[in-house]
C-alpha cells in the first residue's frame, strides 16, 4: 500500500529556481552550460523559457545586460562557478556602471569547504568578489529561500537607478526538495519592482524657472532617457519648449537625428554657448567632459564654467557630482519629464532667436562639410565611404537596430550614421569597453525580433567574434561589417627594430574574416567598394540570414584612440 508520505509530489532546487523566474515574467537566460548549471539549462529549456547558449560567459553577460535596457526587465545571464563567474564578472560590473538591469547567477562551490579553504572543486568566495562591483549580491542555501532569494535580484536590479545584480547558488541548492505545494507558495511574484519615484512640486518649480529665464538654453539628452521609453513626453517637452537638444551616443533617435530642433551637427558649439543645460538621463562624466573646462565655455579659461545646470536623474546622489547643480530634479524620468510638462503652458516663451539662428547657421556649415566628405568616392575606401552606406541602409531600415564598436569605427558611426527611433542604436556606453559586439547583437535580435546590423572596428571584434557561431545557431537576422583596416586604430605601422615581429597595434594583413561566418554555414561577403558593401547589405537585410561582410577600408584610415586621444599618455606628453 502507498503512503501519504510516499505519493506526496515534491520539488527541487533546479525547479524552483525556472519558477520563480517564470512567475517574473523572464522567459530568456543567456549563458554558458557546464558543471554545476547543465542540468538547469536543461530543465529550463524543457519548460518553455528561451536558453540562448554562448561561446564565452562575457558575451552572454553582456547580452544579459542590453536586454535589461531594451526591456526594462532584468537580462539573466548564467554561468559556472569560478572562472565562468569571473568571465561574467566584466559585463555584470559594465552593466552596474552603465545603469542596465541584469542579474548574474552563478552556480558555486560548498560554503563549508570555501570557508575552510579546503580546495574545492573551482572553489572561491564568489559572492565577497562580486559585491564590490554591482548594485547587489545574494546566497540562496536553502530551497525554500529560493523565492526571496530571486524576488531580491529583482527588485534591486530594476529599483530606483538600475543595475548588475549578482545571485549565488551553491551546487548543493539544486538537487535540494520539498514539498511542491509548499514549494509553489515560497516563490514571490514581484509587485511594482520599479516604483514610480515622483518628484517635489518646489524642484519641477525652480527648474522651470530657470529654464524660462535662460538666453541659450540646451536639453541634453541620456541613454536613461532612453531607457525610461518616456518617449511621447521627451518629445513633447523639447517640442513645446522649443529648446535645441543633443543627445548622447545610445539616446540617438528618442527624436529622429533629422528633427530641426537636434544639435547634434552643432555639438561643441551648444556646448561652449549654451546658458542653461537641463540634463535628462544624463551623467556629467567623462563623456561630457565632467562639466567643466574648455567644452563648457570656448578658447578661454575665464569664460569656462558659466552655465547653470538642470538635472533630472533617480539619484539623488549624482547631484554635484562634478558641478553645481543649480535645480535638482530627483524622481523616474518618466514622472519628472510629465511634471515638467504639466507645468509649461501655451503662454511659454520661445528660445530667443539669435540662439536658434547662430545654431542653425553652423549645423548648416556642418553638414554640408558632412555631405561634401561623404560624396567621395576613394579607393580603397575610408570609414566615411564605407559608412555613408550604412547611413543610407540605416535610413531605409529604420526599426533595425544598430550594435558599434570600435575606437574609429565607433566615432565616425555615431557621428555619420542618423537613428530615427529609440533604443535602436546600442553601443560601448559609459566605459566603452569594447567586446560588447557580438553579445549585444545576440541579445538585441532575440528581444527584438528585428534585423541587427553591428558595425565592428576589427580590432572591436576579436573580443566577441566567436560568437559568430552563436548567431548561426540560433539562425538570428544579425549582419556583422567589420570595418578592416589591418590593425587597431590603423594598420600601417611598422617594427622600429626591423626585426620579423609585427608592431603591437598591427594585424594579419588582408585577413579574411568573412570566411569565420562561412565556417557556420552564415553568409560571408569580400567587399572593397561602397557598391559592393551596398549589395550585401540589402541582401543580409532582405534575407535575414546571419551575414559577415569585411568591408576593406584604408589601412592608414583611423586614428590613434580615435576621438580620446587626449587619453593617451604619450599624446598628452606631445602637447
Amino acid at each position: 500500500m502507498t503512503t501519504d508520505a510516499q505519493s506526496q509530489e515534491v520539488t527541487d532546487g533546479f525547479q524552483l529556481v525556472i519558477d520563480a523566474l517564470k512567475l517574473n515574467g523572464i522567459d530568456t537566460i543567456f549563458g554558458l552550460p557546464g558543471i554545476p548549471i547543465s542540468d538547469l539549462t536543461r530543465k529550463a529549456q524543457a519548460a518553455g523559457m528561451r536558453v540562448i547558449s554562448f561561446r564565452h560567459e562575457q558575451n552572454a553577460g553582456y547580452a544579459a545586460s542590453i536586454a535589461g535596457f531594451l526591456t526594462q526587465k532584468p537580462g539573466i545571464c548564467l554561468t559556472v562557478s569560478a572562472p565562468g563567474f569571473l568571465n561574467g564578472l566584466t559585463a555584470l560590473a559594465n552593466a552596474t556602471t552603465n545603469c542596465f538591469p541584469m542579474i548574474l547567477i552563478s552556480g558555486s562551490s560548498e560554503r563549508e569547504i570555501v570557508d575552510l579553504q579546503q580546495g574545492d572543486y573551482e572553489e572561491m568566495d564568489q559572492l565577497a568578489i562580486a559585491k564590490p562591483l554591482c548594485k547587489a549580491a545574494f546566497r540562496v542555501l536553502h530551497a525554500e529561500d529560493i523565492g526571496v532569494g530571486v524576488a531580491r535580484a529583482i527588485r534591486a536590479a530594476v529599483s530606483g537607478r538600475p543595475g548588475g545584480v549578482y545571485l549565488d547558488l551553491p551546487a548543493k541548492l539544486f538537487p535540494q526538495t520539498m514539498d511542491a505545494e509548499a514549494g509553489k507558495k515560497s516563490l514571490i511574484k514581484v509587485v511594482d519592482p520599479a516604483p514610480r519615484q515622483i518628484p517635489a512640486q518646489d524642484a519641477v518649480q525652480r527648474a522651470l524657472e530657470l529654464l524660462k529665464s535662460a538666453k541659450r538654453p540646451l536639453i541634453l539628452l541620456g541613454k536613461g532617457a532612453a531607457y525610461a521609453q518616456a518617449d511621447a513626453e521627451i518629445r513633447a517637452l523639447v517640442e513645446k519648449t522649443g529648446i535645441p537638444y543633443l543627445p548622447m551616443s545610445m539616446a540617438k533617435g528618442l527624436l529622429p537625428d533629422t528633427h530641426e530642433q537636434s544639435a547634434a551637427a552643432a555639438r561643441s558649439y551648444v556646448l561652449a554657448e549654451a546658458d542653461v543645460v537641463m540634463l535628462v538621463g544624463a551623467r556629467l562624466n567623462w563623456l561630457l567632459s565632467h562639466g567643466k573646462g574648455r567644452t563648457w565655455g570656448g578658447k578661454s579659461p575665464k569664460d569656462w564654467g558659466g552655465q547653470k545646470f538642470i538635472q533630472i536623474d533617480i539619484s539623488p546622489q549624482e547631484m554635484d557630482s562634478n558641478v553645481r547643480i543649480d535645480a535638482p530634479v530627483v524622481g523616474d524620468i518618466g514622472s519628472c519629464v510629465s511634471a515638467l510638462l504639466a507645468g509649461i503652458g501655451s503662454n511659454w516663451p520661445k528660445p530667443p532667436a539669435d540662439w536658434l539662428n547662430a545654431i542653425a547657421e553652423r549645423k548648416i556649415k556642418n553638414l554640408a562639410k558632412m555631405a561634401e566628405t561623404l560624396a567621395k568616392n576613394p579607393t580603397p575606401m575610408n570609414f566615411h565611404s564605407a559608412l555613408a552606406v550604412v547611413r543610407d541602409i540605416i535610413k531605409a531600415n529604420p526599426d533595425a537596430i544598430l550594435v558599434n564598436e570600435g575606437a574609429n569605427a565607433l566615432d565616425f558611426t555615431r557621428s555619420i550614421v542618423d537613428m530615427y527611433k529609440p533604443r535602436k542604436r546600442l553601443d560601448v556606453g559609459t566605459w566603452g569597453v569594447m567586446g560588447i559586439g557580438m553579445g549585444f547583437s545576440v541579445a538585441a535580435a532575440v528581444v527584438s525580433g528585428q534585423p541587427v546590423i553591428a558595425i565592428e572596428g576589427d580590432s572591436a571584434f576579436g573580443f566577441s567574434g566567436m560568437e559568430v557561431e552563436t548567431i548561426c545557431r540560433y539562425n538570428l537576422p544579425v549582419c556583422v561589417v567589420i570595418l578592416n583596416n589591418n590593425g587597431v586604430y590603423r594598420g600601417d605601422e611598422v617594427n622600429p627594430t626591423g626585426g620579423r615581429d609585427p608592431a603591437p597595434l598591427v594585424f594579419v594583413k588582408d585577413a579574411r574574416y568573412e570566411k569565420l561566418m562561412e565556417a557556420f554555414g552564415g553568409v560571408g561577403v569580400h567587399a572593397t567598394t561602397p557598391a559592393e558593401l551596398r549589395k550585401a547589405m540589402e541582401e543580409a537585410i532582405r534575407s535575414r540570414k546571419p551575414t559577415l561582410i569585411n568591408a576593406v577600408i584604408d589601412e592608414t584610415a583611423g586614428t590613434e584612440s580615435g576621438r580620446i586621444t587626449s587619453l593617451n599618455p604619450q599624446s598628452a606628453k606631445k602637447k
